[in-house]
């Protein structure tokens, strides 16, 4: 896990929202660093800006004001550090907070941005469940606490106990190491717990969840019916296949770049 630099000095109250899709604007002058956040953040559920320069960025931020910034620090013609700085001056986009990615490990320099008013530094390319973490604490009133992806899980909900048939086989169409969205026709109640089987890359996961709520067939447009499901007994080398999972699905097909490039 990725060292996190988070000012004391931050005020939560002043930035937290009601949840909603976020908005996030990266600054950087790699376009490997600019795909590879972009597209993570995207996976993660955000809407995401992009600027090549500390320039560009204030030019989208005088049209749009985001929910949050991730920054490089270095540079051409520009000086990362003064970037934060016009930020938290501008009374449109004082209360955004300030995210800088880095590969700089100075402590000073380091600490210069946080000064400055950023409210964590993190090491780039960031660990994607580091980055999730943080943003979530910065910009939710409750925190998610696992990242979600959207998928296409083979499911089944019910083993045919109490008298009722087993499901048949379904999809989770949303996925964490916490629980799942199983899109069926045959949603269960509210607070019922029932035995889950998911079959991931020929394995077959099993546990057992509470239902949080489910959607019934033509409750409304656009609304997938299923029931949202939250683990309460499931082994632990199963959650941890599922966060390797989830962190796979994530970057898959875009950590190419960082591989065969060293990020500046």
């Amino acid at each position: 896990m990725e060292d996190v630099f988070l000012a004391l000095s931050c005020r939560k109250g002043q930035i937290m929202q009601s949840r909603q899709k976020r908005t996030v604007l990266i600054v950087d002058s790699s376009p490997i660093i600019l795909y590879y956040h972009g597209v993570l953040m995207k996976r993660m559920h955000y809407s995401v800006l992009s600027a090549a320069s500390p320039d560009d960025a204030l030019r989208i931020m005088q049209r749009t004001v985001p929910t949050l910034v991730l920054t490089g620090i270095t540079f051409a013609h520009a000086n990362g550090i003064d970037f934060i700085r016009k930020i938290k001056n501008g009374p449109r986009t004082r209360d955004v907070p300030v995210i800088v990615l880095t590969s700089v490990e100075d402590g000073e320099v380091r600490s210069a941005c946080l000064t400055a008013g950023c409210v964590a530094c993190l090491s780039k390319p960031v660990e994607p469940a580091c980055l999730f973490w943080t943003v979530q604490d910065l910009t939710e009133s409750v925190p998610r606490q696992y990242v979600r992806i959207k998928t296409s899980v083979k499911a089944i909900a019910g083993d045919g106990s109490a008298g009722r048939p087993a499901e048949r086989t379904d999809y989770a169409t949303t996925l964490s190491e916490g629980g799942l969205y199983l899109r069926t026709l045959s949603p269960r109640s509210k607070d019922e717990i029932i035995p889950v089987s998911m079959f991931i890359n020929d394995r077959e996961i099993r546990a057992k969840a509470v239902v949080l709520y489910s959607i019934a067939l033509g409750a409304g447009e656009f609304r997938e019916p299923g029931m949202g499901l939250k683990f309460v007994d499931i082994a632990e080398e199963d959650r941890s296949f599922l966060r390797d999972f989830i962190r796979e699905q994530l970057i898959a097909g875009i950590d190419v770049g960082l591989r065969e490039k060293k990020v500046e």
